[in-house]
């Protein structure tokens, strides 16, 4: 435990900020979750507009530096690709 008040303070806004990141990816990980539910019950519609909602959520978390962009534009290539496959 920190003694110094620069120290402690530090701890505080690390767990305030740990807490912010861990909804967030939990936020992350419920909108791919809605776009692979779709997926496997063969509804492409629904499919669609999952990925339209999971989009900007995965975008705007890439942009704050929870996940990395490349990271972000994975989940959304593979996704994608998911969804042109349930087309054929």
């Amino acid at each position: 435990m920190p003694n110094i008040a620069s120290a402690k303070k530090r701890v505080r806004q690390s767990e305030v900020s740990r807490m912010h990141n861990r909804h967030m990816r939990t936020r992350l990980r419920t909108q791919i979750k809605n776009v692979l539910h779709a997926i496997a019950a063969g509804d492409r519609e629904a499919a669609l507009s999952a990925y339209q909602a999971a989009v900007p959520v995965i975008d705007s978390i890439a942009d704050k530096g929870i996940i990395h962009k490349n990271k972000a534009a994975r989940h959304k290539s593979r996704l994608n690709a998911h969804i042109k496959a349930l087309q054929a």
